[in-house]
This record gives structure tokens, sequence and C-alpha cells, in this order.
């Protein structure tokens, strides 16, 4: 059985998102990996990136960037979350926050309220690839389906080659 984590589940159906399943070996969950093992470019695969301040109040966001580029969490990230200081999330932290598997976190079923950024450069293909909150599936999806996500915004320069 290779179905989303629930919570994933029922964000998809709930948002009306047209998408795709489709199934992995968790051996292959890594994006690299999963793309050299299926055949998919790594430029048309996201990750889904927790992010946390490190100074005061603990403020998180989830930011999708492109596989094939890095997120800029010095810049606009720090700029986008107003934070002084910030860090990635750790595993145990994305783990408590999202209560999905490390290598399956995706955009979707998140937390209400958490601040959501996605990369405009996603725009630009024909097709994105996320996690489905395990390590035994995929969601695959137009970029604009994002749109339909509560509290996301597209953003200009997310990523750095």
């Amino acid at each position: 059985m290779n179905d989303p984590h629930p919570n994933v589940a029922e964000a998809l159906a709930s948002l009306a998102i047209t998408h795709e399943i489709i199934p992995c070996d968790s051996a292959y969950t890594d994006t690299a990996e999963f793309c050299r093992e299926y055949g998919y470019p790594l430029e048309t695969s996201a990750n889904t990136i927790i992010v946390t301040s490190t100074r005061g109040e603990k403020v998180y966001s989830a930011c999708l960037v492109q596989a094939s580029t890095k997120l800029d969490i010095n810049h606009v990230v720090k700029r986008l979350m107003g934070a002084s200081r910030l860090s990635f999330a750790s595993a145990d932290e994305t783990r408590e926050l999202t209560g999905m598997e490390i290598g399956g976190v995706t955009v979707f079923g998140l937390p209400p309220g958490l601040a959501l950024y996605a990369d405009e450069a996603l725009k630009s293909q024909p097709y994105i690839i996320v996690g489905s909150g395990n390590r035994i599936s995929k969601v695959k999806m137009a970029p604009e389906e994002l749109a339909k996500i509560p509290n996301y915004s597209f953003i200009d320069g997310l990523s750095i080659a």
C-alpha cells in the first residue's frame, strides 16, 4: 500500500488538488535517488524544507524549492520570516511539527497558520513531484495546484542555483 500520509490524503482531497500518487521503494526516497531510479528530471522534483528561528520565540515556515537548487535561507527566507537568525529545523523538530516521516515531508497537511513559501521558478515546470508525508510514495501535480493551499505564497528568488 503506497497511500500518502493520512493528513496529506485529507488535504489533497479537501483542497481538490489534481494529482497522481507515484509509489516508490523507501530505499529511493531521497530526491536524487528517486529521480535516478524512476527516470524523472531533478528540476521537476521539489523539496519541502522546514525552517525555524533560533532567537526569541520559535517561528517556523515551510519552503518548497526545486531539488536542483538551494533555499536562500540567509537572505530571502530571513526577510520573509522577519527573524534575525534562522536554521533548518532538526529532524526531531520537523517530525514533531509535521507528523511526517523525514524524507517524505510535504507542503500538504501541515499545521494551520504555518507560513508556506514556494519558489516562483517551480511554475516553469510542466509538473512537480513532492513528498507524500511518508517514504513509500510521492505526489505528482501541476505547480499551479499549490495556489489552492491556504497561507501559500509564490516567492521570486526563494532559491539559488
